[in-house]
């Protein structure tokens, strides 16, 4: 079984992730709209 220490570095990591997938949603939906405006 994982020591604490193990375990918060993990739950560090998990929270940079869904901060990165956040942002790069917002910055995907972005570039999505600027290309359907380019095109329309």
């Amino acid at each position: 079984m994982a020591d604490q220490t193990d375990l918060n570095a993990h739950v560090a990591d998990y929270g940079k992730m869904i901060g990165m997938l956040k942002w790069g949603s917002v910055g995907v939906a972005i570039i999505v709209a600027a290309v359907i405006w380019l095109i329309a």
